[in-house]
């Protein structure tokens, strides 16, 4: 990566499971645009070893200011991990966010357990 990519926009994530004390490993995530009043998807990835994304998920030209919606899909995660639930808890985690600035890095990180979660704005 350049250095005028690591310095432009950008928005990343990152799923760490509170319960294990681990990243998150090959968690589906979506990342949706609302436009016209519809959310459309973007793209869809799955998490790597450490529980982050090998690319951002925006950058560059990508970044473009509004309002999006990262969707975990936690409950096929944790049914890996064989949480013993017959029917997880939680199942699809969204979390709709707002992009400003174009020019910003927004780093959404997800914390997650089998019956709890929690998110921040990171750097």
């Amino acid at each position: 990566m350049s250095l005028q990519n690591e310095t432009s926009g950008r928005l990343t994530t990152h799923v760490l499971d509170t319960a294990s004390g681990k990243p998150a490993a090959n968690l589906q995530i979506d990342l949706l645009r609302l436009e016209s009043d519809r959310f459309s998807t973007l793209l869809s990835t799955r998490t790597n070893q450490d529980g982050r994304c090998d690319a951002p998920l925006l950058a560059g030209a990508e970044m473009r200011s509004g309002t999006y919606e990262l969707r975990f899909h936690v409950g096929a995660y944790l049914g890996q991990q064989q949480s013993g639930d017959r029917v997880p808890f939680l199942d699809v985690v969204p979390i709709r966010f707002g992009i400003g600035d174009e020019d910003a890095h927004y780093h959404v990180p997800l914390l997650v357990a089998p019956y709890g979660y929690s998110t921040y704005r990171g750097s």
